[in-house]
Parts: structure tokens; sequence; C-alpha cells
């Protein structure tokens, strides 16, 4: 059976954590408390340009969704694992403080690898006060899941932009497992949630592709007796089912002919503990790509990019569009496809945009209308209904934006239609409110790299979410930001 990103180490602490587990009661006793924290952040307004080419080569944070499972997992497992290249952002760190709260034991080394001992399948604690989740959706989702098959109570907080997002098509099929929930209107945080165990395994067909809520339900069957199935009938990124194979959970996937995939989990599992190596986050890598492909004269390189096909489909999309991206130094991390990019300066042409590469990428769409606002002609982009509840209403608030700073955009129920450049700077000179978005931010900013003016973005510190040095990294390549008075 194929293990990505993962080996195991010497289980050094298994005894400790096996008593401890035994100690908190088994699968299906009530545990006790344990605390949680959070992080606040401040606004900050800042302006972006590029008044030469970009140069050099960079690398991103590890990547995001990775970087939360290997957290979540570890602390299902019974021993320590260890993680290398972990994303430290304030959404991921959220993840730790969570699972820290029911009961993990997780820190960093000076060397920065995380080791985290866990309590086992079945073993979390009673968090003693809110799981604050700050912006992240992820963390919030994919918690949910684990929690609905243990014995114990825990209230989601989040701020202002997490707490628009609708919960439903979590809390739904975690319900039919058992777990109940009291969600503030329109289903959304704050909520409180109450796990059950042993819970219901059931069979699911997702309504809308989300890994995200494939993954909560396959979570919650780690703990259910019997077999959780899902059935997903677009693909989405198979993070979750490959490492919960690799932390040996018995999965098994089969796929239809017409592409439909299910999923099966047995529930009781016992996970074993791992050492993880993150590859760095293609969303991440998304913007320095999209500015090397705009801004004249421009050759950069972005390192050590993991490139698994369920999350690609911007590069395949870019590439279409005429984009001058190789792939180098191809090779493999612990069975995950990992490339160094290089990308040059580019005449982008306007295309179609199939809907069923939308999967693959749905969180780089932001970024692609701003490539799609300098490319030659006409870009179609359908089929984006996910984008509507995302950390914001990512299709209203990024034709506000684009048209602030120049762009022709047509907004459609799901998706945009863009009339290029051409390569013509944009008009820039406005301010871009981000909606606590951190690929708004991100995506405004390289559109700042391109416009005859600066573009202001209001408010920068959400991308301490997934991308912190965001900033830096665009300085070393050459471009320029500096802070704007509100």
């Amino acid at each position: 059976m194929e293990r990505n990103w993962i080996k195991t180490p010497e289980p050094s602490v298994r005894e400790r954590n096996a008593g401890r587990l035994a100690i908190a009661g088994g699968r299906c006793q009530k545990p006790r408390p344990m605390n949680a924290h959070s992080s606040p952040s401040s606004p900050l307004s800042v302006a972006f340009s590029a008044p030469a080419p970009l140069a050099g080569r960079v690398r991103v944070p590890g990547d995001k969704s990775i970087s939360h499972r290997s957290l979540m997992l570890s602390a299902l497992a019974v021993g320590e694992s260890v993680v290398e290249g972990l994303l430290e952002g304030e959404d991921v760190l959220a993840t730790a403080a969570a699972m820290r709260a029911m009961g993990a034991t997780i820190t960093r080394g000076d060397d920065g690898r995380w080791r985290i001992h866990g309590v086992g399948v079945g073993g979390l604690l009673q968090p003693q006060t809110a799981l604050d989740m700050g912006n992240s959706g992820t963390s919030t989702r994919l918690l949910m899941g684990l929690i609905a098959s243990h014995p114990i109570t825990a209230t989601f907080v989040g701020d202002a932009s997490l707490s628009k997002r609708p919960m439903g098509r979590v809390t739904d099929p975690l319900g039919l497992m058992g777990a109940e929930f009291t969600t503030s209107p329109g289903g959304r945080l704050p909520l409180t949630m109450r796990g059950i165990c042993p819970a219901v395994p059931i069979e699911y067909r997702l309504p809308v592709a989300s890994a995200q809520v494939k993954s909560a339900i396959l979570l919650a069957g780690l703990n259910a007796p019997g077999i959780t199935r899902v059935i997903e009938p677009v693909p989405t990124r198979d993070h979750s089912e490959r490492m919960l194979r690799g932390f040996g959970a018995n999965l098994t996937v089969e796929e239809a002919a017409d592409g439909t995939r299910t999923i099966s989990i047995h529930g009781e599992a016992e996970l074993k503990p791992q050492a993880i190596t993150v590859p760095g986050d293609p969303s991440s890598a998304a913007f320095p790509v999209v500015a090397a492909l705009l801004v004249p004269g421009s050759d950069v390189t972005v390192e050590n990019v993991g490139l698994n096909p369920t999350r690609a489909g911007l590069y395949e999309v870019l590439r279409a569009m005429g984009g001058d991206i190789r792939f180098t130094d191809e090779r493999v991390v612990g069975g995950e496809p990992v490339a160094d990019l290089v990308v040059r300066h580019s005449t982008l042409r306007g295309i179609e945009v199939p809907p069923a590469i939308v999967p693959s990428m749905v969180d780089e769409f932001p970024i692609l209308f701003v490539a799609a606002a300098f490319a030659e002609g006409r870009t179609v982009m359908r089929g984006l209904e996910e984008l509507r509840v995302k950390e914001s209403d990512r299709i209203a608030v990024m034709a506000e934006g684009l048209r602030a700073i120049g762009a022709r955009v047509e907004e459609l129920e799901d998706g945009l239609i863009i009339d290029g450049t051409g390569g013509t700077p944009l008009a820039g000179g406005a301010t871009v409110a981000a909606h606590l978005d951190h690929r708004i931010a991100m995506s405004f900013a390289v559109a700042g790299l391109v416009s005859k003016d600066p573009v202001i973005i209001d408010d920068m510190s959400p991308v301490a979410t997934s991308f912190p040095g965001f900033a830096a990294m665009l300085a070393s390549l050459g471009a320029e930001s500096r802070p704007v008075e509100a």
C-alpha cells in the first residue's frame, strides 16, 4: 500500500501515551478537560508595486492542507510523530492549539521540527474553553469530524470572516452519525457540538465537491464501529486518504467508470506515529508564479512545490493560457510529487476554463482572476459556486476590486468573465477591501505589481493565516511594498 509523505519513526514514548490513554478512560468514556487559546491580529494597510522585473529563487511555506492533517492525525496516534516543514501560519497554529486543548502534546524544536505525542483514536479530552479557530475553515470542519465520534462537547468560535461561513454541509452528515449541534443563525459559528461514542457509520454521497466535508466524515469514521463510506462524484484533493493510509488506517478507494470515487474507512482504527515531510504549498506558490508571468522581464524559480494531481489545476490552466512554466528537478518526497517551478514573463491568452478542473484549483481562482485581467482576449470561468462561501464571497469581492483598479469584469452567479488588457498595465491607484480574506489580499498585491499606480490593500494582516513572510518574499524578488496610513 502506498504511503505518502511519511515513514514510521521509533515510538520512543508509546508506552507513556498508552498509559495516559488508559487513564482517560478508553474510547467512549467522558474525558477530563484541557485548555485552548487564540491569538489576535491587527489591521495593516499596504501598497504594492514593482519598479523592475522580478528575479530570484524563493520557497513558499509548507502545504496548508497537509500541515493541518499532519497535526490532527499525529494527535490521534499513540506515540511521537515528527513533522518537518510545517506551515507556521495562524490557521495551522489554530489547529495545533485545538489539539493541545484536547490532550495532545505538541512542541516545536529549535531545529524547526514539530513533535506531537498523541492520545490515540478515541482518546481526545474535553476542552475546558471554546476552541478559537480564527480564520480557519479547514480547522473548524475537520475538527468537527474528529470530535463527532468522541464523547465530548466543544464550542467553536472564529473571527468575523469565519463566523459568516455556513457549516451545514458538515453538520448534516455528522448529525447522521449521531453528533448534535447548536449553531448560530444560518448554521454558522459560534456553534457547540456534542459528540457521541459509539457513532453510527454512514454511507454519504457528497452533494457538492468538497475535500473538507469528505475529510470530516472520514475522520469521524476513524472512531465509529464498522465501515464509513463517502461517495465522491467529482474527485477532490486526496490528502486525507493518502495520510490516513500512511498512519495505518484501513482505507480503500474504488473508482467507477464515470469517475465516481467511493472511499471506505474501517472504524476503531489504531494509528501509528509517523515522520512527515511537508512539501511547499501549491496554492501559496501560485502568487509568485503569476507575478513572474505578468511582470515584464521576470525570471523566477519557486522551489520545492508539491504537485499532487488533485492540487495542480492552476498550473495546467496557466500553461494553456501560454504561461512559460517549467517543472525542473521533478522528484518524489515520501510519495508526494515535488518540483521546482521555473517561470518567465509571458503574454497570456484568454481561455474558457473547463468547470471539471475547478476542484483541483478552487483556492487559486482569485489569483487566476488577476492573471485573466492582463491576458489577451476573454477568459470565461464558471462552475465556481463554492467561491461564494469561502473566507469571503470571492466572486463578488474580486469583481469589485478588479473593477476598482480598471479591469473589465462581468460577474456571473457561478463565476466571472474577464476581458484582459493584453499585457497593458491596469490603472491601479485604488484601495481594495480584502474582507479579511488572505487570498484576496495576496491576489491584489500581485495586481499592484503590474498596475500603473500602486494597489493598496486595506488589510494585509489575514495573510499571516497561510503565508507568513509574503511581503518579504515579494521584496526578495524585487517588488516594493509600503505601509499606508488608514
